[in-house]
């Protein structure tokens, strides 16, 4: 079989869907179907604009946090405790066992580990002068 590389910073998108179903369907051979399922949580204003959220999804038993993001006016009062609250619970009506979140923001992490979570990986300079935490949290 001769091959080329092809190298682009704007992927077509019916090749990204063909690499996801393809990634999928040897997963789901190698270790059973994902279940993966979207899970977000907006808290809307007295005009419906969306103030705060989280959004990822969950899959093989695990809850994965992919954006958390609060407006402003709303830090410090316990907007992002609250939303993970709420994902939380849905990922264990889902049947999810655990939870994972990841962040650079020295901030955050500190958010995240008063919910319970905990440290379980880290990437140096990531970006340049911070390190971005990977934290885990048992759910029940």
């Amino acid at each position: 079989m001769k091959t080329t590389f092809e190298t682009t910073a704007e992927p077509l998108s019916q090749d990204l869907a063909f690499l996801s179903g393809s990634l999928t369907a040897f997963n789901d051979a190698d270790v059973g179907a994902s279940g993966r399922k979207p899970l977000a949580v907006f808290v809307r204003d007295e005009h419906g604009a969306i103030v705060a959220g989280i959004s990822g999804y969950t899959g093989w038993g695990w809850l994965y946090v992919q954006w958390l993001w609060v407006d402003e006016r709303l830090r410090g009062r316990r907007m992002a405790a609250n939303m993970l609250d709420a994902a939380e619970q849905e990922a264990i009506a889902r049947g999810c066992h655990g939870a994972w979140i990841d962040t650079f923001n020295p901030i955050a992490e500190k958010v995240y580990r008063r919910q319970g979570y905990q440290p379980f990986g880290e990437l140096p300079d990531f970006p340049i002068g911070r390190r971005r935490v990977f934290l885990r949290k048992k759910l029940s």
